[in-house]
Parts: structure tokens; C-alpha cells; sequence
């Protein structure tokens, strides 16, 4: 097996095996763009690691060793030899990018022997000296697990004692001084002394990288972006160049496009006299790329002319590395760029217009739940602000939280339900569970292309960097505002920033919520042209249903009624008609939600004139309308421990406490709900049905188009649907009178129950669709109670593979899928043109949405938010799959008359 392969050797198909970095380094060598020779370690070698118990395979640093000897050949030095050193850089490179999670070593090949050859050879001591100091600390850091700030203090007094606050101004004596101190600290962390074999740095390095593929926040950055584990990452090792060897040497990180807002032009940063991980760690703040235009115009102009040949390359924004030694430009690496959900989406519509991808691609690009990134709250600029300073706009969006100082208790507090801004001088990988936990980032150093500023990216979060008006303490920032006021912010204190703007902002700020743009409304249009899924949304109020329709719903797949019932003014009446001791009680009660509840469906109506609504009936148990049974018995010792108590309320307590025992089920969930309370209470049903229909009467008056689907939940016997139905009919005669000929409607279920999906053959012969409850179809699937397993052991069960996904956030394709396959197939077997979908949360989720194409249902049901995300993601399914196996006519629109079915 090949383990090894130059960079001239490989190419871009090769992506799998050499990684993303490995693979484009390849490519860009292959095209003759000036690329430090080296070769790739394959991610089949990273697998044998681990497989073999964290052991190199044999033969492997034969292959490395081989390698190094082309190097050599390539570049007139040697590795390890004292006079003219070959040094080289070891760095991760996993086929999906993962930038800053996983570990890398500069400057491999210094021992207390080379490093003087190599200030003999450049004539700069200090630069040599410098090297190898940075390859001790990292080379501690990553193969020792030493932690950096052992190093860094060491480092800070150092340029305490010398006056001098930049690494440039560190003299060669001081490097020396400090080298010296680095061992002392390997010696006594490690137990051992830095390597001055340089084969054993090569081969200690090689595995320190392939460990960091499952270091801490490599595995969470994996968990929350789906990459699987079992990807693994290749290792890349390059010969060096310096970006720090004197005036004439730089280092940076350029975009091709501005990975914020999408705009063509040239983005990134550089440092003068640094090497790379100076400019991606934000230790110092670096200078804008268009500034190197004007230090050096040559090296610029190449780099414009490189960027654009790379991006027409790929077909898509670069994010590009590159170092200048002594006035010459190097390439480090190229991959696709990390974006916002703004940028991402601006790129794609931009790259179709410029003829460099066609539509098809551009849809592909999206990444669905980008989406909901897209969809930013900005604060509201009516409102006065108490700006505190201002940094650089890393990432857009706005955020209000109170202000925290570490990762760990960022990540407590946000599971204990406090929203926080992440503070720090500067995030590095180790923070990412504390950025997870965020609303929002803040740091006092770093650029635009900072650790912090690219994971918050990544995640959509806003990010303000480089904030250097901050003075950081232990729990608290010091900062002087520009009208010179003195403010410290102290943990816990409210804080907003404004990832748009940079503002740093006291206390907490009014949000506005997002609009659709431009280039998102064009790309929805071109995803449309390509779905055959219809995308519906689930909404309970007429402002609900037109943001949905707004943002492109075609359709209320799910209206729960019960959420009409919810109101201050309502829950008065609801109880009484629950508390009602007999039918002509109960009916007053009713006839006073009546009028309600037509109101409700009229405004839900008039949002969606044209569209169908799905209209639930009362789902939930009608204990959840009344008073928790615990605190009405507390509530009554405490009026009886009161003997001047109210006679008449404690009666009237005693009335509330014996129904609400005698409503009480041991599981109410699989009790007295849904169409059973129906079949048992049909009073209840009747007046929702009159009020749907009185509703249809009053909008029809209004010449408006309306299309009501009556869904019965919880069906798991034909029966049940049977005499449902019978009841709806009989109802929309009553009230529709003369237009209940002509006017069209449905009557349908819900599929919840795994009975009525094994049966739904015999259901099918009583409506006119299915729409499968995912929610609750899992949770009577997997025997699980969803606030029960979410809060107790689902996310161990995820954590440790025993299952791929939390089956409520991810549809459970073998057990839960499998059910809706079953109905799908069963039910247009009776009824070819039975209308199927989902309405569950799983409706505005990628992954189950492709199920739902595949599947062959007709649509899907999410949230209003998640619909622009529904719409991208179902036409990418079209893409993926092609159109699903499904009868022609069971994918045309089937509006029957009640009575037909």
C-alpha cells in the first residue's frame, strides 16, 4: 500500500485519500504555482493508526524516510545536517475542512546543532534562534500535551525583562535565554528532553498529528458540522519558507471573496516579519491585504492574479495561505473557504451570473441549515445605544447575553438557560465548546481571519474581533468609551455585540428579525424550479401563516387548534367547559369558543387565500388545560390551615381538585387524546367543525379561495376515521348548506400510531391523506418519552454511537422511516391519489427531508424559519436522488368533497 505521496503525484480526485489540503496542494503543484515541495501521509494510514491501536504501521517511516530523501535532492539541504538544514512544517489535513482543530508543528529539523547552521546559512541568528523556540513550544504543545501557557508566561517576562513588547524585537541572546528555559519545562512536564534526533521529531510529529484527529474539539467540531468519524486525516509535510526572516517577509491569509458579505473583491490580512500561526492565532492584530498593494506591489499583483486563477479553478471562494520569503510569494494551501450563510448564498447566485456554475450547483452550495443563520436578527437602530467601543465586523448577526470569560462556564451557564457572550482576549481550539454555547463572541485581539472569527462563521454566529479598547481582567473588561467614559463589564453583566458592525453595546439591545435578500429570493427560485416536494409550514395564528407564505410556504400542513386555546382570555372558558357537570353546561362553553375559534380560522384563512390549511382537531389530553394536581392539593392544605378562609372558593377548589383527579391518567399522552377524546367528548369536535366551516362560509362571501383539510390525530383503528368522518360530513352539510355540493374539501389523519401505519391499507378507504406526526410516530416507535430521553440518556445514547442521531431531530430511517414507507405504499395501493406528508419537526430537517423525497411523499411541514431551508433542501434531494418511484397521479393535487371518500 502507497502511504506516502509527493505533491507532484497526486491531484484533486484523489481527495479521499491525501485530504482536502493534501489534494490541492497536489493540484496547485501539477499547475506550476510557486508551492513548497513535500507529500501527503494518506488518510488510510490515520485509519491503521487507530486500528492498530494508536501503533504506526510498519514500513510507514521507511516510506516517510524515502520521501525525505527527494526533499533533500529537490532542495540542496539536508535533514539534519548541521551546515545547510532541511526544515519542514507538519500539519493535519482532513478531507472536510476543519480549520484550527486539529494540530500542527513549524520548523521540524532544528536540534541545538542545526539552528546554528541555520544562522550561518541566513546570517540572521535572531531569526534562527526564534525558529527554535517556536518549535519547542509546539512541539511540547502537541506532541507532550503540555499547555501553551507554560510556554507563553515564560515568553511574557522574557519581553518584560527586555522592555520590548513585539517577538521582532527579541534579540538572538534572548531567544537563546528563553530556548533554554523551554527545555526545563519539557524535562519537567514531559519527563523527558526535547528530541535533538531529528528522524524522532519526524516520527513523534507524524502521530501527534494523527492523535489530534479525536482531540476535544476536533470531535465536537465533527459532531456539530456531521462529519463522520471514521474520515480520518491525512498528514501534510512541506518544506519550509519563512515569512519571518526580516523586512522583506510576510505571511498571511487572503479570500478571494469577502467571506462575510460575499463581495468579489480581494479579503484578508498579513503580518510583516511573522509566520503563519501569528496571523490565525490573533496574538497580533495583522494588517489589511490591500496594505501590501502598497509595501509590496510586485508580490501583490501576483498574489490578485494567483487568487483569481485558483477561484476559476475550483469554482468556488479560496481561502488561501501564503508566505513571502525575502520577496518571493509561496503558496501554502488552498481550499474552499468557510462563509456566512450571506456570503454563501451572495457566491452562489454571483458564480451562476458570472457562467462559472450553472443553477443546479449554485443550489447545491447551500448548506440548508445555513439558512437559518441567514435568517439574522440585527439589532434595532431606532433604539438608543450605549456603544462601548467598537472592533472588527467578524461575523454578522446581532446578540444579547450576559458576559462570560471562559469556555467552560459559557458552555454551564447556557445549559442552565442563561444566554452568554463568550469574552476573551482570544479564542483558540480548545474554546469551542464555550463558542457552541453562545449566543455571540467577543474578543479584545485578532483579525478577520482569526480562529474566532472563522469558527463563529462557521456556526452563523456573530463575532466581534480584534476589539483592542478592551482591557481584560480575570471576570471583567475594563474599557474607556470614546466620549471618554470609564465602564467595567463584569461577569454576569447583560452585554450586546453587533457582528455587522463591530459594536460592543452595554446591557441588552431590541432585535429586529431578518429579511429575505436578493440573491436568497433568486436562489429559492431556482431551488423551486428544481423540487418536486412541496414545502408547507406549521402555524397557529394568521401572523404565523403569513411569514410562512412570506418566506415561500405553499401550504399549513399542521394548525394545531389546541394553541388557540392557550390565551388568557380563552383558558377561562376552556376550563369551564372541562369542568362543566353536564351537557348543557358544557354547551354553553362551547357556543362562548365558538366565535373564537371562527375568528381564528378566518384570519388563518385570509393569510393562505389560495392554499390549503390543514386544520388539527383538539389533540392534547384535557388535563393540560387545567391546574398542575401537586400544587391544587398544596394549594388546599394552605386554605385550610386558614380559618377565616373564603367558604365558596374552597368549594370551588374541591371541584377543580375531583376533576382534575378524575381527568387524571397514569400516561396521559397514550390516554383520553385525540380522536378518542373525540369519539368520547363529540361536542368538543362538533364546534371546531362548525367554526372551520363557518369560517370557509364567511371567506367564500369574501370571493376568497380557501382550501380546509380536516386532520383527525391519533387514528390507530379504520373505525375511528370512519366515524370521524362521518361527523365532519354531517357537520360542513349542517353549516355549509347549499354549498356543501360544490364546495371541496378533505378529510384526513394523522399518522402517529405505529398501528395505523402497519394498517394503513384499511384507514386509506377513509381519507383523502396522510400525514405522518413524526414526533410522536418516534416516540411510539422507539418506546421513548421524548422530554424523558432528551433529558435523561438520549444525548449518551448519541455520544456513544448507540444511535447515529437523536431520531427527534433526525428521522430514524430504519424503524420510524420503514413505518412510513409501509403506509405510503399501502394506502395508495386503496387510493392512488392519497396526498402524503410529514408535519413533525423533522419536516425542516436535510437529512429526513431527503428521506421524504425518496420516500415518494408529496410534501413537508416545518416551521416558518426553516421553510427557505425546506425549500433549498428539497430541491437539493431532487438533485441527489432524481424524482422518487411514486404513482404519476399520486403526485397531483387531490382535493375530493368530504363526502366522496
Amino acid at each position: 500500500m502507497q502511504s506516502v505521496v509527493p505533491f507532484h503525484s497526486g491531484h484533486a480526485g484523489l481527495k479521499q485519500l491525501l485530504g482536502g489540503k493534501g489534494a490541492n496542494l497536489a493540484e496547485m503543484t501539477n499547475a506550476g504555482l510557486p508551492v513548497p515541495p513535500g507529500f501527503t501521509i494518506t488518510t488510510d494510514v490515520c485509519r491503521s493508526y487507530y486500528e492498530a491501536g494508536k501503533q504506526l504501521p510498519a514500513g510507514l517511516m521507511e516510506q516517510v524516510h524515502q520521501a525525505m530523501r527527494e526533499l533533500e535532492q529537490a532542495k540542496g539541504q539536508g535533514f539534519g545536517d548541521p551546515a545547510k538544514p532541511l526544515l519542514v512544517s507538519v500539519r493535519s489535513g482532513s478531507v472536510t475542512s476543519m480549520p484550527g482543530m486539529m494540530d500542527t508543528i513549524l520548523n521540524l529539523g532544528l536540534n541545538d546543532e542545526t539552528v546554528q547552521g541555520l544562522a550561518s546559512l541566513t546570517g540572521n541568528p535572531r531569526f534562527a534562534f526564534d525558529c527554535y523556540r517556536r518549535l519547542i513550544q509546539m512541539f511540547g504543545n502537541v506532541v507532550f500535551d503540555i499547555e501553551t501557557y507554560q510556554f507563553e508566561r515564560l515568553l511574557h517576562r522574557l519581553k518584560q525583562r527586555l522592555a520590548v513588547s513585539l517577538d521582532s524585537e527579541v534579540s538572538a541572546e534572548g531567544w537563546t535565554e528563553l530556548i533554554g528555559e523551554y527545555k526545563t519545562v519539557i524535562r519537567k512536564e514531559a519527563g523527558r528532553e526535547f528530541p535533538q534526533q531529528v528522524e524522532e521529531q519526524l516520527a513523534l510529529a507524524i502521530e501527534a498529528v494523527f492523535r489530534s484527529w479525536n482531540n476535544a474539539r476536533a470531535q465536537v467540531y465533527r459532531k456539530v458540522h456531521q462529519i463522520p468519524d471514521e474520515q480520518g486525516t491525512a498528514v501534510n509535510i512541506q518544506t519550509m519558507v519563512f515569512g519571518n526572516m526580516g523586512s522583506d517577509c510576510g505571511t498571511g491569509v487572503v479570500f478571494t471573496r469577502n467571506p462575510s458579505t460575499g463581495e468579489p473583491v480581494l479579503y484578508g490580512e498579513y503580518l510583516m516579519n511573522a509566520q503563519g500561526e501569528d496571523v490565525v492565532a490573533g496574538v497580533r492584530t495583522p494588517v489589511p491585504i490591500a496594505k501590501l498593494g502598497e509595501e509590496m506591489p510586485l508580490v501583490f499583483d501576483q498574489l490578485v492574479r494567483t487568487a483569481e486563477k485558483l477561484e476559476r479553478h475550483y469554482t468556488d471562494m479560496q481561502d488561501i495561505e501564503f508566505t513571502v520569503e525575502q520577496g518571493k510569494l509561496y503558496l501554502l494551501q488552498t481550499r474552499n473557504g468557510k462563509r456566512t450563510a450571506q456570503a454563501a448564498v451572495k457566491i452562489a447566485v454571483d458564480l451562476v451570473r458570472e457562467g462559472v456554475i450553472d443553477t443546479g450547483e449554485a443550489v447545491n452550495r447551500i448548506e440548508p441549515f445555513h439558512l437559518d443563520q441567514l435568517l439574522h436578527r440585527a439589532i434595532d437602530t431606532d433604539k438608543p445605544l450605549h456603544v462601548l467601543a467598537a472592533g472588527l465586523p467578524a461575523s454578522p448577526g446581532a446578540a444579547s447575553g450576559v458576559a462570560v470569560f471562559d469556555a467552560d462556564t459559557a458552555e454551564a451557564w447556557a445549559r442552565a438557560g442563561r444566554k452568554v457572550i463568550l469574552v476573551r482576549s482570544e479564542t483558540t481550539p480548545e474554546d469551542i465548546h464555550g463558542v457552541l454555547a453562545a449566543e455571540g463572541v467577543l474578543t479584545s485581539r485578532g483579525g478577520m481571519t482569526s480562529h474566532a472569527a472563522v469558527v463563529a462563521r462557521g456556526m452563523g454566529k456573530p463575532c466581534v474581533c480584534g476589539c483592542e479598547a478592551l482591557r481584560l481582567t480575570d471576570r471583567a473588561f475594563a474599557v474607556t468609551t470614546a466620549d471618554g467614559e470609564a465602564v467595567t463589564v463584569r461577569e454576569g453583566d447583560a452585554l450586546s455585540i453587533d457582528g455587522a458592525t463591530g459594536r460592543v453595546i452595554l446591557g441588552e439591545v431590541s432585535l429586529r428579525e431578518p429579511e429575505l435578500t436578493g440573491e436568497l429570493e433568486q436562489l429559492l427560485d431556482w431551488a423551486d424550479e428544481i423540487r418536486t416536494l412541496e414545502v408547507y409550514t406549521n402555524a397557529d395564528t394568521p401572523e404565523d401563516a403569513a411569514k410562512a407564505r412570506s418566506f415561500g410556504a405553499e401550504g399549513i400542513g399542521l394548525c394545531r387548534t389546541e394553541h388557540m386555546f392557550m390565551s388568557a382570555e380563552r383558558v377561562p372558558v376552556v376550563q369551564a367547559m372541562i369542568l362543566a357537570e353536564t351537557a348543557e353546561e358544557r354547551a354553553e362553553a362551547l357556543a362562548k369558543l365558538l366565535p373564537m375559534q371562527q375568528e381564528d380560522f378566518e384570519g388563518i384563512f385570509r393569510a393562505m387565500d389560495g392554499l390549503p390549511v390543514t386544520i388539527r382537531l383538539l389533540d392534547p389530553p384535557l388535563h393540560e388545560f387545567l391546574p398542575n394536581m401537586e400544587q391544587l392539593v398544596v394549594e388546599r392544605e394552605r386554605l385550610n390551615g386558614q380559618p377565616d378562609a373564603d367558604p365558596d372558593r374552597k368549594e370551588r377548589l374541591e371541584k377543580l381538585l375531583r376533576k382534575v383527579r378524575t381527568l387524571h391518567e397514569m400516561n396521559p399522552m397514550l390516554g383520553t387524546r385525540g380522536c378518542r377524546l373525540g369519539l368520547v367528548l363529540p361536542d368538543i369536535y362538533e364546534m371546531q367543525i362548525e367554526a372551520v366551516f363557518r369560517a370557509v362560509l364567511s371567506c367564500l362571501r369574501e370571493q376568497l379561495d380557501v382550501r380546509p383539510d380536516i386532520m383527525i390525530p391519533l387514528v390507530g383503528h379504520a373505525n375511528e376515521l370512519k366515524r370521524m368522518r362521518e361527523l365532519v360530513t354531517r357537520k360542513a352539510d349542517e353549516v355549509l348548506g347549499e354549498f356543501a355540493r360544490t364546495f371541496r374539501y378533505r378529510v384526513g389523519t394523522m399518522i402517529e400510531v405505529p398501528r395505523a401505519a402497519v394498517t394503513a391499507g384499511d384507514i386509506a378507504q377513509h381519507a383523502d391523506f396522510f400525514s405522518f406526526g413524526t414526533n410522536d410516530l418516534t416516540q411510539m416507535t422507539f418506546g421513548y418519552s421524548r422530554d424523558d430521553a432528551e433529558g435523561k440518556f438520549l444525548t449518551h445514547y448519541v455520544e456513544t454511537k448507540l444511535l447515529p442521531d437523536n431520531p427527534f431531530q433526525v428521522l430514524d430511517r430504519d424503524g420510524v422511516g420503514t413505518l412510513i414507507e409501509w403506509a405510503v405504499e399501502r394506502g395508495r395501493a386503496v387510493k392512488p391519489k392519497l396526498k402524503t406528508g410529514i408535519c413533525g419537526e423533522h419536516g425542516g430537517d436535510k437529512q429526513s427531508i431527503f428521506f421524504c423525497h425518496g420516500a415518494g411523499l408529496d410534501y413537508v411541514s416545518c416551521s416558518p424559519y426553516r421553510v427557505p431551508l425546506a425549500r433549498i433542501a428539497a430541491a437539493q434531494a431532487q438533485l441527489a436522488l432524481g424524482s422518487a418511484a411514486v404513482p404519476e397521479t399520486a403526485a397531483e393535487e387531490a382535493v375530493t368533497s368530504g363526502r366522496s371518500a
